[in-house]
């Protein structure tokens, strides 16, 4: 499937400047796409896009190279990024329009999502009659999904019984380019690469069943992840960068996130929320436990950012609220200030 307009730049105004142009210089995107049927790492810039090794072959070519490559390199790889941007002649045959954008990690080496935002937490059990976890405030959890199953910008394929209750899930993803162990949280800003939007699919009705049993989620998510559409280095946010919540410490970004569907806005949030930072939240991951480049970790789901919870906000106030779930054949819009929009179709599995 092309990937015809999976990635718009949102003009953003930030201090005296508004132009296109600007705000492109001000980050450096990278996208994994199929070209002559292989995969290939490529700078984005507006709707062209530059394979990294045409650039200069000393660059990598695979987003595993990038993340595993010395910083002189991805020094080297930013500069050449501004020397795109401000260059006059993009007049190249590849655009995203002619192009197949995949994940722009297509291959992590493990896949968490973490479950940052009270706000999320508070009303989803708020809706069910369950009082606020005080857990919830002295450590970030999170749980593993399925590296295996990422998918990028395009259809998102389900099984018959996915669509019982099918959800989506916006979030904010990181993916780590260092190594480390025992991280503390004052170090670990240095070991994320860039940031994503992700998508996390659920399949509410099967995620249910097996957390009856106090494991999971599992089944109900490792169908199908969303990543995309490119990768946005973490020096390129720093703009947008504000203060972390009282008594936290890390990187903390004022990045408005959104979700529609069929083009009607139903999510609506804001990533400087989220209570627990993505450098508290690596500090948990990496206790006892070593993390590698290409491991990717999900802030968890925005207040407001899932039809569950939705759903159970509406049934709370109106017994009669009609609950919404994704059907085939829908379109799922998401929209982070500075990461893009990820654009999504929900296609029924063939097998």
């Amino acid at each position: 499937m092309a990937s015809t307009g999976f990635f718009k730049p949102k003009i953003v105004v930030n201090g005296s400047g508004t132009d296109l142009e600007k705000y492109i210089r001000n980050f450096m995107r990278l996208v994994t796409c199929m070209l002559n049927e292989n995969e290939r790492l490529a700078f984005l810039i507006d709707q062209h896009i530059y394979p990294c090794q045409e650039v200069d072959v000393h660059f990598p070519d695979s987003m595993d190279q990038y993340l595993h490559a010395a910083a002189t390199i991805k020094s080297d790889m930013h500069h050449a990024y501004q020397e795109l941007c401000s260059s006059s002649n993009k007049q190249l045959p590849l655009t995203v329009e002619d192009s197949r954008l995949l994940a722009p990690v297509p291959h992590p080496s493990s896949l968490r999502d973490a479950y940052a935002f009270r706000q999320h937490v508070a009303t989803s059990r708020r809706n069910r009659g369950l009082p606020m976890i005080p857990e919830f405030d002295e450590f970030p959890v999170f749980y593993f999904s399925n590296h295996r199953a990422i998918c990028g910008p395009g259809p998102v394929a389900c099984m018959p019984k996915h669509f019982d209750k099918l959800d989506f899930e916006l979030e904010v993803a990181i993916v780590l380019h260092k190594q480390g162990k025992n991280i503390p949280a004052s170090e670990a800003d240095a070991y994320i690469a860039g940031y994503m939007i992700m998508n996390d699919i659920s399949a509410r009705t099967l995620q249910m069943e097996e957390m009856k049993l106090n494991l999971g989620p599992a089944k109900g998510k490792d169908f199908a992840t969303v990543i995309g559409p490119c990768l946005v280095t973490t020096d390129e946010l720093e703009q947008y960068r504000v203060d972390p919540p009282t008594g936290h410490i890390g990187a903390t970004y004022d990045l408005a996130m959104t979700c529609s569907v069929n083009g009607t806005l139903v999510s609506s949030g804001n990533l400087r929320d989220m209570d627990w930072t993505f450098a508290e939240i690596i500090a948990r991951v990496s206790y006892g436990v070593e993390v590698y480049p290409g491991d990717v970790i999900g802030s968890g789901t925005v207040g407001t950012g899932c039809f569950l919870e939705l759903n159970g906000t509406g049934k709370l106030n109106d017994i009669t609220y009609p609950e919404q779930w994704l059907q085939e054949g829908d379109h799922i819009q998401m929209e982070v200030t500075a990461l893009g929009q990820l654009h999504n179709q929900i296609v029924a599995a063939k097998d």
